[in-house]
């Protein structure tokens, strides 16, 4: 008997794939598409046991649909563009290209050992000149369109990285890669004009059947609808010719809790006054130094300045209320100044009490209630209010009903309008960085700005840079900027801005379609593919990366590049959890906690021991860091186990939306079972025994299994069909069938296990005598009759109790199970020798006894 060696296994059956070019793919009109995706990775040099999980998910589902007659498309590449090499060169000096394409070489060779099913011929880098010289060709189609804007903005200034972020890049006030506190700054911009989608962006979630209600409630929430009252305070005195201060609120229904006034550090007021005014220059400064996101204004101490200025109330003008620049407004939001009402916003109070500021309740939660408020009154739509005048409603009138009110109020009297807004903002592409894909515009004295020919695409990295001080190197590039203007000839500079590499990952999908074409798609491959059937990603995606794509979508099908069926790129999303892993940690000898590896530490007696003894502290199912040390390289995974073995274990243990823990224990008790699984398919092999009566319940255990599991992986119930694998297996070695009963359930085992453990399925195929590759072999089909069940248990209960069990045949008459139930040892024991009082028999499924 051969023993099962994965190491030989696995490059053997590898080997055939590659040679039979099994999973490159081609348009075919004999067989329905089906396009299967995982977020494609960034190069940092090393595969982790999340990527094996992740890329794991996707491969079943395309072996999967391969054997039910697909034509499936797998591709893989590698988001490459960003910081990190920029950084690395920083660091080590090696060149952001070099340190890039060998990471990217690193990871081919560590993935394709875990037998991915990927059509490896499309494979590309986003900064491959090819591809991104093709987003550079969208981008000025998209310029084109009036997609593209180039203004003035204040933005998230990353002091570190020396760059732009997005809204979305900003994480606690702090940059998503730097960990530096963003400040704000005003620089002129490119940006796409994502909020002029906002609202179908916003409608079209409802289509999005297939996608998790996690994910969609993410973006709605991102997009931020919102209906509200748009009006004017009127200034006491003018300042530089304005004579109001417009406010868009969507809580008009507390107008008249109203106590000030209050203006960004970037409204045209407040940069005005600034200007005669040196106290509150340095004010503004100082709330400039902040991130510009809701969140980052959120969690900042809440601080303000009296400009002196004072606003009358629109429902009374005697009434007048000051105005403060405040660092917890954004200027681009609504109009750059709200109306604050301490009573009803807990924001509002803290800064009313800070400032010692008027708290005026607009309601109550009762007639009798304490008006001098300890904190705000936010009242749920539950909640029954008291209304003070002018808005005097029904108490039951709460929430959306008493905002409309409000509105319908206010235009009434000629108080605004009322208008919807969004919080989605313009998108900024613009990056001072140079790794990245140049933003294809020429700056020409005469002309302007002007976009490159297309036939001068792509424009190039140079490679020639140099990283030794902080900012953009394309910025000091002795000839690099230098061009002539694409419209008049004359000497000109290019843009030195980079794109934002969200730019680069909101197309991909649709480059695999035609990954070497001449243009950003192929129209016939672009029509034939999409949409992506199934896309598979962590929810950390949910707003930047999956709103992005949705959007370029749409702009790639307005410039013609995508058809109208796919301007919602994702038919179906999952999104799965992480791979986790036990952290092991002492204590140095001042107090600093000190991480191991997993392989130093030896589990035993209910704890963990380094080699000298130490015991550790064990923290379970902690994300993997490599801070913390308790990363597992599945590298070593697969020496040790196998491929398959990491396969099996990452789909094994818990459903894939949820978290999966890596154990040691558990890797070793996976390889434990295929090892048995190749035993009992080596036995088959060497079997003659003949039919006998056996053979039709195996054939029958195996009908229910192909139809259970089958089940599990088109509802992405990965863990519930092995659970089914395993428990098939153990009908296999138990029966005592024929060797051709047997021969037949080991090979459709084998089938079934194919997505997950492809390259052991492939070795006992051939072992048993199956024609060609395992992988194009088509999936078993369940045969209806034979998962009937023949017979039946029916569960005897004597007296109430559950007793004893009998097998009958299904069809059998009630009499017939009576004289059964009788002849049990369970009843025969109670009755003592005597009858029932009464026997009740319930067809098919228990029989009662009274005595």
């Amino acid at each position: 008997m051969a023993p099962y060696t994965p190491s030989e296994i696995e490059a053997k059956w590898q080997a055939a794939w590659d040679k039979a070019e099994t999973f490159k793919t081609t348009r075919s009109d004999d067989k329905p598409k089906y396009y299967v995706l995982e977020m494609f990775p960034y190069p940092s040099g090393r595969i982790h046991i999340g990527h094996v999980r992740n890329y794991t998910m996707g491969d079943v589902i395309a072996r999967y649909k391969l054997a039910t007659g697909h034509n499936v498309l797998h591709p893989m590449g590698f988001d490459a563009f960003g910081m990190p090499a920029e950084n690395a060169a920083m660091q080590t000096g090696i060149h952001p290209k070099d340190y890039t394409y060998q990471n990217i070489d690193d990871m081919v060779a560590q993935m394709k050992p875990l037998g991915l099913g990927i059509d490896w011929s499309r494979m590309f880098a986003t900064c491959d000149p090819e591809y991104y010289g093709q987003q550079q060709s969208l981008f000025i189609d998209m310029l084109d369109a009036g997609m593209i804007d180039r203004k003035n903005a204040t933005v998230n200034w990353d002091p570190v990285d020396m760059t732009v972020l997005a809204n979305e890049q900003v994480i606690d006030g702090k940059g998503w890669r730097s960990g530096a506190e963003v400040e704000r700054k005003d620089l002129t911009q490119w940006f796409f004009k994502i909020s002029d989608y906002a609202d179908e962006l916003l409608e079209a979630l409802d289509g999005l059947d297939n996608w998790p209600a996690k994910v969609k409630l993410m973006q709605a929430n991102w997009i931020g609808k919102s209906r509200g009252l748009q009006f004017a305070f009127s200034l006491v005195e003018n300042v530089g010719g304005r004579d109001r201060i417009e406010v868009y609120t969507t809580r008009p229904d507390t107008l008249m809790g109203a106590s000030f006034v209050g203006i960004s550090p970037d409204h045209p007021i407040a940069k005005e006054m600034e200007q005669v005014n040196p106290d509150l220059a340095a004010f503004n400064a100082e709330c400039r130094k902040g991130g510009t996101t809701a969140e980052a204004l959120e969690k900042a101490e809440k601080m303000g300045f009296d400009t002196g200025l004072r606003v009358r109330h629109p429902f009374d003008t005697s009434w007048e209320l000051p105005v403060y620049v405040a660092n917890f407004i954004m200027m681009d939001y609504g109009t750059g100044a709200i109306f604050g009402c301490p009573a009803h916003d807990q924001r509002d109070f803290d800064f009313a009490k800070k400032y010692d500021l008027p708290i005026i309740p607009t309601f109550l939660p009762s007639e009798d209630s304490d008006p001098e408020l300890t904190e705000a009154f936010v009242p749920t739509k539950t909640d029954m209010v008291h209304w003070t005048a002018p808005f005097a409603w029904d108490p039951a009138t709460n929430g959306a009903d008493a905002i409309n009110a409000a509105i319908d109020f206010c235009e009434a009297n000629g108080v605004g309008q009322g208008v919807t807004k969004f919080r989605l903002r313009d998108w900024g592409l613009s990056r001072q960085r140079y790794w990245g894909a140049p933003i294809p515009v020429v700056h020409c004295d005469d002309c302007g700005v002007v976009p490159e020919k297309k036939e001068n695409l792509p424009v190039e990295l140079p490679y020639d840079v140099s990283f030794d001080i902080p900012g953009n190197p394309l910025d000091r590039h002795p000839t690099w900027r230098n061009t002539p203007c694409p419209a008049c000839g004359k000497a000109s500079l290019r843009e030195t801005d980079t794109m934002d590499t969200f730019v680069d990952s909101s197309w991909y999908f649709a480059r695999f379609t035609a990954p070497h074409a001449l243009t950003p798609t192929q129209a016939e491959d672009a029509a034939y593919w999409m949409n992506v059937d199934q896309y598979i990603g962590g929810i950390e995606h949910a707003i930047l990366h999956l709103l992005y794509s949705r959007f370029f979508a749409r702009a790639m099908h307005k410039t013609g590049h995508l058809p109208a069926t796919a301007i919602e790129p994702f038919d179906a999303l999952f999104t799965q959890g992480m791979v986790t892993h036990a952290i092991f940690k002492t204590e140095s000898a001042d107090g600093r906690p000190v991480y191991h590896y997993p392989e130093a530490v030896d589990l035993r007696d209910g704890g963990g021991f380094l080699k000298d003894g130490t015991q550790v502290d064990i923290i379970p199912s902690a994300k993997m860091s490599k801070s913390k040390n308790n990363v597992v390289d599945p590298v070593a995974i697969i020496e040790q186990y196998g491929a398959d073995t990491a396969r099996w274990f990452v789909l094994s243990d818990s459903p894939p939306e949820r978290d999966v823990e890596w154990t040691a224990s558990g890797a070793e008790a996976t390889f434990k079972h295929l090892s048995r699984v190749h035993r009992i398919a080596c036995d088959i092999a060497e079997n003659t025994d003949a039919a006998n009566d056996q053979d039709e319940a195996l054939l029958r255990d195996m009908h229910k299994a192909i139809f259970e599991v089958t089940q599990g992986v088109e509802s992405f119930g990965f863990n519930a069909s092995i659970a089914k694998l395993y428990g098939f297996t153990n009908a296999i070695a138990k029966s005592k069938a024929g060797s051709d009963a047997k021969r037949t359930a080991m090979k459709t085992l084998a089938q079934l296990m194919s997505p997950m453990t492809p390259h052991l399925a492939e070795d006992i195929w051939e072992m048993l005598g199956g024609a060609a590759l395992i992988a194009n072999a088509p999936w078993p089909v369940a045969i209806e009759s034979m998962m009937i069940e023949e017979t039946i248990t029916m569960p005897i209960q004597i007296n109430g109790k559950r007793r004893s069990e009998i097998a009958v045949p299904k069809d059998m008459g009630k009499e017939e199970v009576e004289k059964l139930a009788l002849a049990d040892k369970a009843v025969i024991k109670a009755l003592e020798g005597g009858q029932p009082k009464k026997l009740i028999v319930v067809p098919g499924r228990i029989i009662n006894v009274v005595i």
